[in-house]
């Protein structure tokens, strides 16, 4: 165990360390080009998951995600200010786009690659404040251009930084990339990615639906979370298990950032809270999915802080937006063609997620 935590803290220094390069620059950014501070948000919401899933990428995985990267972030915004305008239509580009970097995982390693670098901008616009900022904030949001520029910098100071890494670092602690294997054939119809696409579609799509109608501007909560319990579905167990989990690790979370909040935390000290709480998050995250989920909530909490909602108010929106998300998930999985259980040992192509 203490070997593992030592090799966890390795990799969550490296995490953490591109996640503060990008940052610094795109702060630097933002005061020499007048950006608003959600260009600031962006930057970590894309670095962190890149650092996972370009962990063990060889040099064509990471030039392919340093060309596909930055177009999906800039077309992300459009998505963003869609749903703003036109929510219905917006929530429906949004929920196709979810199930098609799913659905085509049928055709490969490839695809199903490329199919993670489209989803990653995705779920980091469900973390970037937009309508969740106060009206007053909501004008000069970042634009698809800057959102394309951090999306660059994002895979370049990934990539920088873990090759550094693995070059100073004991031997077998170095990421050796993935083996291409050729996909397994599965004898269910119809085939497990088309199954995953549908149950997230159906999940992403009733959240949309019932967050605005119960949550209003806060409906990101409940996207969010139907979107990270059906990600990298293994069967109806699976779902279950990540839902429980991040219910519980966002019920620490708050518990958390109530503390922080009535403690007076605010400004530069809470956005230094929040780098220590993801650094520890990541840590820990190998041990059981509930640390990272009551990290990220309290990171959150943090973060609307920052940006002046009353966290501690809303804590106990985001339970109710979490729970109705993962209820969502899981009778999703459990009812619209769920794998069943004699196959559920079976490998499926691309059933992991970066972003889970």
């Amino acid at each position: 165990m203490t070997a593992k935590l030592i090799r966890n803290a390795y990799e969550a220094a490296l995490a953490m360390t591109a996640v503060l390069l990008c940052w610094g620059i795109t702060l630097w950014l933002e005061g020499a080009a007048g950006l608003h501070t959600d260009v600031l948000v962006l930057a970590v919401a894309l670095t962190l998951p890149l650092a996972r899933s370009q962990r063990t990428a060889d040099t064509r995985r990471r030039l392919t995600a340093l060309v596909l990267l930055p177009v999906t972030a800039g077309a992300s915004i459009f998505l963003g200010r869609l749903l703003a305008s036109h929510y219905t239509l917006g929530a429906a580009v949004f929920t196709a786009g979810m199930a098609l970097a799913i659905w085509i995982r049928r055709y490969g390693p490839a695809a199903t690659k490329a199919g993670t670098l489209l989803a990653l901008p995705l779920v980091a616009l469900l973390a970037v404040p937009g309508p969740a900022l106060p009206p007053n904030a909501q004008s000069g949001l970042v634009t698809w251009g800057w959102a394309a520029l951090v999306g660059a910098l994002a895979c370049g100071g990934v990539w920088l930084v873990q090759v550094l890494g693995d070059r100073f670092a004991p031997r077998h602690w170095r990421a050796e990339p993935d083996p291409e294997k050729p996909p397994r054939r599965s004898r269910l119809h119809p085939r497990p990615s088309t199954r995953m696409a549908l149950q997230m579609a159906l999940g992403i799509a009733a959240a949309f639906i019932l967050g605005r109608l119960f949550f209003d501007d806060h409906w990101p909560w409940v996207v969010l979370t139907a979107y990270v319990a059906a990600s990298g579905n293994r069967g109806r167990t699976d779902v279950l298990r990540k839902g429980v989990e991040r219910l519980a690790g966002a019920t620490v979370g708050t518990l958390l950032a109530a503390g922080i909040a009535l403690a007076g935390v605010t400004g530069d000290t809470a956005v230094a809270l929040m780098f220590a709480v993801l650094t520890v998050a990541l840590w820990l995250r190998p041990l059981n999915y509930a640390y990272w989920a009551a990290g990220m909530t309290c990171a959150l909490s943090l973060l609307l802080g920052y940006f002046g909602q009353d966290a501690l108010s809303l804590l106990p929106t985001r339970l109710e937006g979490i729970a109705v998300g993962a209820v969502l998930s899981v009778a999703a999985a459990w009812w619209l063609l769920p794998v069943p259980r004699a196959r559920r040992r079976q490998p499926v192509l691309g059933t992991t997620s970066p972003v889970s």
